[in-house]
């Protein structure tokens, strides 16, 4: 069962500035004006016409319950149930921002404020295992109300755990012990299962975890959540809802639940406060029950802006130099999970204009790009990164991104590639610039076509950021400045900053990422060196002779910006003698 589905009121209505002349609260002339100012400006066409005083905001809502279907309703004037408010979790609300009204016939219904979110009724009827109702209210009466009636309230996986009733979990572990296919479907739509899964995902999502893991063990069943590149487990669900929740992952990505044996791959797709949230799933099995990890993909927290990145003023003009080039390869390297694919993605966006074609091929497709070709590889069906390479070829493309060079046949095409006038992308697992060079021509690659194509080597790792909430400057100790070769005396002018660890960071003491760049161009003198086959080390002095900042070096600059810390450098970065 998808979690997505078509819903038949998103179709065929008329438009908004339609519905707002039919009921007599816009003239013709003032929707054209609204509708010029939405083409330059952008925006949404109600709030635009709200702004210029054309419409009230009464009138707004009017019409788009109008063109939904729906009832309008003033949250200010009418008794809302109780027993419906029990029913949706603070989470719920405001990460959909609707307000339960009632609950009659197992009909359950919201005010909310966005009513072309469709997506929102489809997941809460999936989630609640009723029948979902949309009404339409103020954007400020929604909020105020969420306020009043949920307060402070913070729900809490701990907390829910704790109310968790003994019959309930009895008879859930009873259903396990038994494994027929009437139990299991009667597993996966228990209330203790729905609420519990649906806590974890929507916490994940608000907390921007980037993974979330399920990992059964024999007494116990661990949960665990990747934040900033950090694993944090939180209260485990008792053992017996192991293979409950397991299954009712898989209901929800359209898995096949009565097989065990075999790992399985698919995907969940949500729509949370309005952003499209793409989660991606895997099983494994394992000597105590199946494993499961669902990669979060969230494009909303993802800045794909080479502004952004990180990098220092000269690295980010030598980098939209390098994207403005007409031919040549630029390789992004690092260990998996230090931003590579969002640095590239950074490149395609600044690159993506209309008299320029970009194809990709990736394994998978992680984000969707507007303007942008997009393969997904499937080496089950012979699509390889070479395959599609040699067909993205007669596509006329003017840049081309490959996800990953890994084999020797892809590394050739796209050198040929860059022969033949494009401009390649792509990604290397190496520790450093330099030593992308020998892996190359560890390859197989002949050195005058790596010195005759190759433009830029870019590594990167990602160092987590201090929390900005509880942010404060200390002093390091003597041992902690030795780790970055530094002494008392070298940093008598400089402030250091940790988190004390609060409840905004999960007492951590940190709160985001920021990347931090080795930047290797490929000049005349590191080509010569390259024609001659120079070990790394060689090319490592040559590059830091031109001005190439390591690792790092570049790391102990982001300490000094007060970004991050002494701990987080050393732990990310290796420092060459």
């Amino acid at each position: 069962m998808a979690v997505k589905h078509q819903n038949d009121q998103a179709e065929d209505h008329k438009p908004i500035g339609e519905w707002l002349i039919e009921l007599g609260f816009l003239d013709d002339e003032n929707l054209q004006k609204a509708l010029e100012t939405q083409r330059t400006k952008g925006g949404a066409l109600g709030q635009i016409m709200i702004e210029e005083g054309m419409i009230t905001p009464e009138a707004l809502i009017q019409a788009l319950s109008a063109q939904h279907g729906m009832e309008s309703v003033d949250l200010t004037q009418i008794e809302i149930d109780p027993e419906a408010v029990k029913m949706v979790s603070v989470s719920m609300a405001q990460v959909y921002r609707i307000v339960p009204i009632a609950f009659v016939d197992n009909v359950l219904t919201i005010a909310m404020a966005d009513p072309q979110n469709f997506n929102a009724l489809d997941d809460l009827r999936f989630m609640l295992n009723c029948e979902i109702a949309g009404a339409v209210a103020a954007e400020g009466q929604v909020m105020q109300f969420i306020e009043q009636l949920y307060g402070n309230q913070r729900e809490s996986i701990a907390e829910l755990l704790k109310n968790m009733s003994g019959d309930e979990m009895q008879v859930l572990e009873n259903s396990a012990n038994t494994l027929d296919p009437k139990n299991i479907e009667a597993m996966v739509n228990a209330a203790p299962v729905v609420k519990f899964l649906n806590l974890v995902l929507l916490t994940a999502i608000k907390d921007q975890a980037s993974d979330v893991h399920f990992e059964p063990f024999e007494n116990e069943f661990k949960i665990r959540y990747r934040i900033d590149g950090t694993l944090l487990e939180i209260p485990p669900p008792p053992r017996g809802l192991a293979l409950a929740l397991c299954s009712r992952i898989k209901v929800m990505s359209n898995m096949d639940i009565a097989e065990r044996r075999v790992p399985q791959d698919n995907r969940i797709e949500l729509t949370v406060a309005g952003n499209p949230i793409d989660l991606r799933v895997s099983t494994l099995p394992t000597y105590f029950g199946e494993s499961v990890c669902m990669r979060v993909l969230d494009r909303s927290v993802v800045s794909l802006d080479l502004e952004r990145l990180g990098m220092r003023d000269e690295e980010l003009a030598f980098f939209h130099a390098t994207v403005d080039q007409p031919n040549g390869i630029c390789l992004v390297t690092g260990p998996t999970g230090s931003g590579k694919t969002t640095t590239l993605y950074s490149a395609l966006n600044a690159a993506n204009t209309p008299d320029v074609k970009i194809i990709t091929t990736e394994d998978p497709v992680e984000y969707d790009l507007d303007g942008i070709i997009q393969v997904p590889v499937r080496p089950d069906l012979e699509v390889t990164y070479a395959a599609c390479l040699r067909s993205i070829l007669r596509q006329d493309p003017d840049k081309i991104l490959v996800g990953e060079i890994r084999d020797l046949e892809t590394a050739e095409i796209a050198i040929e590639a860059s022969l033949t006038g494009h401009l390649v992308f792509s990604t290397l697992h190496t520790n450093d610039a330099p030593s992308t060079i020998s892996r190359l021509l560890d390859m197989g690659i002949e050195p005058f076509l790596v010195s005759a194509t190759l433009y830029a080597v870019v590594a990167q790792r990602l160092v987590r950021c201090i929390c900005s909430k509880c942010k404060d400057t200390y002093r390091p100790t003597e041992e902690a400045l030795m780790e970055i070769n530094m002494r008392p005396e070298d940093v008598e002018d400089k402030n250091f900053y940790y988190g004390r660890r609060c409840d905004h960071c999960n007492k951590t003491g940190y709160r985001g990422r920021n990347a931090v760049f080795e930047i290797m161009r490929v000049d005349t003198k590191m080509r010569e060196l390259i024609m001659n086959s120079k070990s790394t080390e060689v090319l490592r002095a040559e590059a830091q002779a031109a001005g190439m900042r390591t690792l790092r070096e570049a790391g102990i600059l982001k300490i000094f910006d007060g970004i991050t810390t002494i701990e987080e450098v050393v732990r990310e970065t290796l420092a060459f003698d």
